[in-house]
């Protein structure tokens, strides 16, 4: 037997197992409890138009208020780490192995229960200015690390060629180092973007009032009110909606550069 003619034989026998589960699958599954638990028409109408002028826009408000702020400190501790001062690259490198290495639902209840506890004091924004402000700082420690890698990927000939004609250093770095690394480093960054999104999610673990609930927390109180679990279904609808045309501009944007290379 040739070896095309094995491969397609294998192949086809992978699709036909997977077709066999997915109608198996579609045998066992209860539809109609399926139905009346999760696409339950009338509490999709009851949670018309506040899952998207409450849910969906707390989501998109609390990610950008996180996302600027994070990468705002994540540019200061990537030039930190690439500060030929010692203690600069200590304490930069000390913060970004901290935070990465812990979960961010553990930095959100730190920053919303135990900072204020042990010192009196809490972020503006109450409750909700407290998640944001640990997600700041989770968000900060990988987008560091992404800008870090992206001002290193500039060819050091830029640097050398804009100090010959007699610009400083730090000159040097804003107008010809940085709008270079943040090319490079887009696709990351968006991908940053879409984890965050759903990041904000976790904000539901410190409480937040009723106009400030993301889409996480919103659909949770639905599906106590209505006793159904529909508003989940309209969640994860709504997250992709989201998210979905962000991951496929990722990907465009890695294809477009390793088609540049």
């Amino acid at each position: 037997m040739k070896r095309s003619t094995k491969r397609r034989l294998t192949q086809g026998g992978l699709y036909a197992l997977l077709l066999a589960g997915v109608v198996a699958l579609g045998f066992a599954a209860d539809w109609a409890a399926i139905k009346e638990n999760y696409f339950d028409v009338e509490v999709l109408k009851e949670l018309w138009p506040e899952i998207v002028t409450v849910g969906v826009r707390n989501v998109i408000i609390f990610t950008a208020i996180a996302f600027v702020g994070g990468l705002a400190l994540a540019l200061l501790l990537a030039l930190m780490k690439l500060s030929p001062a010692g203690p600069y690259r200590w304490l930069a490198t000390g913060y970004i192995e901290f935070f990465r290495g812990l979960p961010a639902l553990l930095v959100i209840l730190a920053v919303g229960f135990t900072i204020p506890i042990a010192f009196h004091w809490r972020p503006p924004g109450g409750t909700v200015g407290a998640g944001l402000f640990a997600l700041i700082l989770v968000s900060a420690a990988y987008m560091a690390e992404t800008l870090r890698a992206g001002i290193q990927a500039v060819p050091k000939g830029q640097t050398e060629a804009a100090r010959s004609l007699g610009m400083s250093g730090p000159w040097t770095t804003v107008s010809v180092v940085l709008p270079q690394a943040f090319r490079v480093v887009i696709p990351p960054l968006t991908n940053e973007f879409v984890l965050l999104i759903k990041d904000t999610s976790l904000l539901f673990v410190i409480g937040v009032a009723m106009n400030q609930r993301e889409l996480t927390t919103f659909t949770r109180d639905a599906a106590s009110t209505y006793g159904n679990s529909t508003s989940y279904t309209a969640a994860a609808i709504a997250y992709l909606v989201i998210t979905l045309p962000l991951t496929r501009l990722v990907a465009r944007l890695e294809r477009r550069q390793q088609g540049a290379r």
